[in-house]
């Protein structure tokens, strides 16, 4: 009713203008009479209240009817938006274009018209009929709304069923941007994005080259060129490595770096971070991620470096929930480094610290029984993780879990073993759970089980190539049953092609199977990639075998950079005789 009375209101000041005052407003054969405007604007009312009363009692089809039809007698547009908007409440496509339509037709130059029927048009699949409303939509755009309407229309097509018609529809509408300085890179980018939508890699990489070359530092070309890195497209990297080098945006590197990380390639993603802080310190988020990358690459100071970077910009902002979950992982970082360099009272200060921001955190008691353990005390620590509540399977797993991460922490590796397995009755069917029960029977010398574990897992889920991987490496490693390890190497690269560790796999085989010069190039590649301490290892020992001491003790010497105290390392230099 509310409703109603504004529109009536609307209509009725817009059929009866105020005439000047020194103007008698007389009536005339083309105006009709004051009670004949009157009797007009009570039966407008009435049908507009009537057609709200029976949109808001379900009868929406009866609403729109009479909405559509006021809107009709009176030419007013509120009323072919509201007649517009109830057919799309009631999801009636078909009453809802009839409706735009009309607006159209009697306001031709209406921009929300236009667009009201653009967007039914596409929810309707009637792809082909919008390409002139989307050209009418950018002529009568300003630059900035023009620029946000070209972003947006991937997103607009984005359901439609036939997404190549959609791109030619588009590309058809915007070609009268490709040219112009301001808005082409984005035209070009939202067209590449919409041929990728339509599996044309070939004709996105195209319109990102042509967006480049317009602006070789637009954002949206490098964002695109990014996505065509992901799906693999031939000749993307070098577009985005040409984007990279000028001045990206934050985003876009952060993302590659992300990126980098899925794939595996951690050497590459720290070089982006690093470039990324180095231009943009201010982002906290960076120097988080850079920091966990120099712990998992064994690079604790540069971790503190990291680290303090964040916590000194994030600091201030710790009454954000969000911020003060990431300040706490930070802390429990920081912790974890000075337990590592047995530096315990400056590790329980990080870890106050971490429980002050996140009281009560699950992850601040696993930590400090980590401390505890460290420092001897594993009894306590198992007693400080059992004491924690659990109020479903869920709770306890994670408590299990846990239990296990102190046990392997302190080698106690059999036990951890046990615990784990009670961790996976709780969820027989997760392969991940197996996984890492196998490992720890590994750590524990129990080569049987952990073989038993890891057929397990691929006899249930034969693509699950962590598994594969490991027991392939595990047969070649020992030299026993040397093709069937290659088979199930094999198999696991056909999931995982560029994966530097199972390349790492497929070298040592190789080597153990004799064929020395084959396992010294996919070792060559794959060492350019990821310098990691038992990659080195294995690397030097196959040029050490080919009489090529000086290149081996290079490679051996890289990798003990990455990790001096690699058990593999370790033991192949003592094995060998070799003294760095």
């Amino acid at each position: 009713m509310a409703a109603a009375m504004a529109m009536y209101a609307h209509v009725s000041w817009a059929q009866a203008p105020a005439a000047p005052e020194s103007v008698t407003a007389l009536p005339t054969e083309e105006e009709p009479s004051s009670d004949a405007k009157a009797a007009v604007d009570a039966e407008l009312f009435y049908e507009l209240l009537v057609g709200e009363m029976t949109t808001g009692q379900g009868d929406a089809a009866s609403g729109y009817a009479l909405m559509l039809d006021a809107a009709r007698r009176s030419g007013q547009e509120q009323l072919y938006q509201r007649a517009t908007q109830i057919a799309l409440q009631s999801r009636s496509a078909e009453s809802a274009l009839i409706a735009a339509h009309a607006w159209k037709d009697a306001f031709p130059n209406s921009r929300d018209a236009n667009r009201y029927l653009l967007q039914i048009l596409v929810i309707l699949n009637r792809i082909d009929d919008t390409s002139g409303l989307l050209k009418q939509e950018l002529a009568l755009s300003n630059q900035r709304v023009k620029l946000l309407t070209l972003k947006a229309l991937p997103q607009i097509y984005g359901r439609v069923s036939d997404k190549a018609l959609a791109a030619k529809v588009v590309e058809t509408a915007v070609s009268g941007e490709l040219d112009n300085p301001s808005t082409g890179p984005t035209a070009w980018t939202t067209i590449g994005r919409m041929r990728l939508a339509a599996d044309d890699t070939a004709g996105a990489l195209e319109a990102a080259k042509k967006a480049m070359a317009l602006d070789a530092t637009d954002e949206g070309a490098g964002t695109l060129a990014l996505q065509l890195v992901d799906v693999g497209a031939p000749g993307a990297q070098y577009l985005l490595k040409t984007y990279l080098a000028g001045r990206p945006s934050p985003e876009v590197r952060m993302n590659y770096a992300r990126f980098l990380l899925q794939d595996r390639r951690t050497e590459e993603a720290r070089e982006q971070l690093t470039l990324l802080t180095e231009s943009n310190p201010e982002l906290a988020d960076a120097w988080l991620v850079r920091a966990s990358l120099d712990i998992q690459g064994k690079r604790p100071d540069d971790a503190k470096v990291a680290l303090q970077h964040y916590i000194t910009l994030s600091e201030p902002k710790a009454d954000n929930p969000s911020v003060a979950k990431a300040l706490s992982r930070a802390y429990l970082m920081a912790a974890q480094i000075e337990t590592d360099s047995d530096n315990f009272p400056k590790a329980q200060e990080w870890l106050t610290k971490a429980d002050k921001v996140a009281p009560g955190d699950f992850s601040v008691s696993v930590q400090q029984a980590s401390l505890l353990a460290k420092q001897g005390d594993l009894p306590k620590a198992r007693a400080l993780i059992q004491s924690l509540p659990a109020g479903n399977n869920e709770e306890l797993q994670r408590k299990l879990l846990a239990d296990a991460q102190v046990l392997k922490e302190s080698k106690q590796f059999a036990e951890a073993v046990t615990v784990v397995g009670k961790a996976a009755a709780l969820t027989p069917n997760d392969n991940d759970l197996v996984y890492e029960q196998a490992m720890l029977a590994e750590k524990a010398n129990n080569l049987p089980e952990m073989e038993r574990l890891l057929r397990k897992i691929i006899d249930r889920q034969p693509d699950y190539y962590h598994a594969r991987n490991a027991l392939g490496y595990s047969l070649a490693d020992r030299g026993v049953q040397l093709e069937e390890a290659k088979t199930h190497i094999d198999a696991a690269l056909t999931f995982a092609p560029e994966d530097p560790f199972i390349l790492d796999s497929k070298g040592w085989v190789e080597f153990r199977l004799g064929n020395k010069q084959e396992a010294a190039q996919i070792f060559e590649k794959v060492f350019t990639q990821q310098q990691d301490a038992e990659i080195a290892a294995h690397y030097g020992e196959v040029l050490w075998s080919m009489g090529q001491q000086d290149k081996a003790r290079e490679v051996w010497r890289k990798g003990r950079q990455s990790d001096p105290h690699n058990e593999t390392l370790v033991e192949t230099l003592k094995r060998l005789g070799v003294r760095l």
